[in-house]
């Protein structure tokens, strides 16, 4: 088969297309023909070597397919069916073996490119409303980065719910987008931001801040919560956030700072399939995820590039059937 390898830690130039061996499905695993595969900040982490990472391999842990065989101990996926994942490492690939514990199907009516590329995004997005906090209806919310993939899901899967959702962008193009998923109010970056935040909500905070950015705009979070309020960490875009004295939550209002990770949201199949059924529910049901830009499997490195770039938007899918 032929598929991406990361040849030794750098930049994108480093991502080299070829022929590898193809996979052989262990007793617990399926071998799926990829038709769409992911593209996520983290592999880029893991490319440059900020996260722990041995290579020579191939990168990528989110797609979707169709099952081409299975391990004898799988009982509940068969040949045929299409399913997606995005927790199963090697998937810039043309196969790719993916434990049946990993994988869930694809209802019909939901389009490949959008199930490859935005099952983590939407898992992320549902474990943030329904697990790591529980904003109830009439609660503001601040989503930062509220243009890109997550932020975008969950915007909408937040005003469905009937929270106040107040967003950050850095760009016109991305203004547009976030007002298009329902943000009630959308604000530029900047020092004067939680002063902002405070104005929309009557001087009280928001009750949840999403900060997927991390070190330049977690100060800002903090200083837009409201007491008793909660900040959920789920990225660093920007950098980790530095140590800071845990005594500061109690001067700015008995806050709680969380830092979740998809894993433990989704540590049983039962649970992933839950969050996956109620998260493609919602796409059948018009929650829009915008599908920003799709590459040839080969020009994964351009990909990157893109996306390191801050020039994406929505989702990036690898399309490995295109020629």
């Amino acid at each position: 088969m032929r598929a991406i390898q990361v040849t030794r830690h750098g930049g994108p130039d480093v991502l080299a297309f070829g022929s590898v061996d193809d996979p052989i499905p262990a007793a617990d695993e399926v071998v799926v023909r990829t038709t769409a595969v992911g593209v996520n900040f983290i592999d880029t982490y893991l490319r440059r070597g900020l996260y722990p990472s041995t290579p020579p391999y191939i990168p990528g842990t989110e797609g979707a397919g169709v099952v081409v065989a299975a391990g004898p101990e799988v009982t509940t996926l068969h040949e045929g069916q299409r399913v997606a994942w995005c927790a199963a490492p090697g998937s810039y690939a043309e196969l790719v073996a993916v434990p049946e514990s990993k994988a869930v199907p694809v209802p019909d009516g939901v389009d490949d490119a959008v199930a490859g590329s935005s099952l983590l995004r939407g898992l992320t997005a549902h474990y943030l409303l329904d697990g790591s906090a529980h904003p109830r209806s009439g609660d503001a919310v601040l989503v930062h980065a509220g243009g890109g993939g997550v932020g975008l899901i969950l915007t909408q899967l937040a005003a469905r719910r009937g929270l106040t959702v107040i967003t950050t962008v850095s760009s016109d193009e991305k203004e547009a987008l976030s007002r298009a998923a329902g943000a009630d109010h959308v604000l530029r970056y900047g020092d004067d931001l939680a002063a902002r935040v405070r104005e929309l909500t009557d001087g009280h905070g928001v009750q949840v801040a999403y900060d997927g950015v991390g070190a330049d705009t977690f100060e800002q979070s903090l200083a837009s919560t409201a007491i008793r309020g909660t900040i959920v960490l789920f990225g660093a875009a920007s950098g980790p956030v530095p140590p800071f004295d845990l005594q500061r939550l109690n001067a700015a209002g008995s806050l709680s700072v969380t830092r979740p990770t998809l894993a433990h949201f989704t540590a049983t199949a039962q649970e992933l399939t839950w969050r996956a059924g109620e998260y493609f529910d919602a796409v059948l049901d018009g929650l829009e995820v915008r599908v920003g830009q799709s590459y040839r499997l080969a020009d994964a490195a351009a990909a990157h590039t893109d996306l390191e770039a801050r020039v994406t938007t929505g989702t990036t899918v690898l399309l490995p059937q295109q020629k």
